[in-house]
């Protein structure tokens, strides 16, 4: 099948509640697999920091689905209420649904799946590998929560890397504590002189680079 595919605005459903969610599909020529991204709390698929990630991803011939886990009228609410951005089953689901839905689509379907989840979308990576452990091939969590996840970290299967920025002195404990529980393979890498955005110089592309390797090794496996 011929997977080549320009960037893309899709819709496409996503949980059981028939929602449907926007997203940007971007296929190289030669895709190796897919990465699903779930962004933290606040943010949508239009985050610099995810999208900066996917690129560098995009150009070691990884697909990549950012998508919007809110609907637009659930995120018009959560932006005066924070009533959705840290319910983290209605992240799972949705993220689930998404999963779902790329085993299914013509383009993506038969790609070893890997999920990478920034801040509270961590967390509904790690419960949503837990949720289809058959279809997530590894999980990468970037300044992420997956204690949040806490009661289904040992039921994920995947193999699960942990980044949080050497500043962020809280967000290390929470991983390192999530670390212990996780039965699956696992790492947790902390990166110098990064705080939790990874905005200083370097940081970032130090990110792009863990995650690029740790997808690359789990998806030819």
């Amino acid at each position: 099948m011929d997977r080549s595919k320009p960037s893309d605005s899709i819709e496409f459903p996503a949980g059981p509640a028939g929602v449907s969610l926007s997203g940007s599909l971007f296929m190289p020529d030669r895709s190796l697999g897919l990465v699903v991204f779930a962004h933290g709390s606040g943010s949508s698929r239009f985050s610099p920091r995810n999208r900066a990630v996917a690129d560098f991803l995009n150009r070691a011939d990884l697909a990549t689905l950012l998508f919007d886990l809110l609907t637009a009228e659930e995120n018009d609410v959560d932006q005066y209420t924070r009533q959705f951005r840290f319910d983290i089953g209605l992240l799972t689901e949705r993220l689930v649904g998404a999963i779902d839905w790329v085993s299914r689509y013509e383009v993506t379907i038969g790609l070893p799946i890997g999920l990478f989840g920034a801040s509270t979308g961590a967390a509904a990576a790690l419960r949503a590998a837990a949720e289809r452990p058959e279809q997530v091939a590894a999980v990468v969590s970037r300044g992420g929560r997956p204690d949040l996840a806490e009661e289904r970290l040992p039921e994920v299967r995947a193999p699960t890397l942990l980044i949080v920025g050497g500043d962020d002195d809280v967000v290390i404990e929470l991983n390192r504590l999530a670390a212990e529980r996780l039965n699956a393979v696992h790492q947790l890498e902390i990166v110098p002189g990064a705080t939790h955005l990874f905005e200083e110089p370097g940081t970032l592309e130090r990110v792009e680079e863990l995650a690029r390797d740790w997808f690359l090794r789990y998806f030819r496996r």
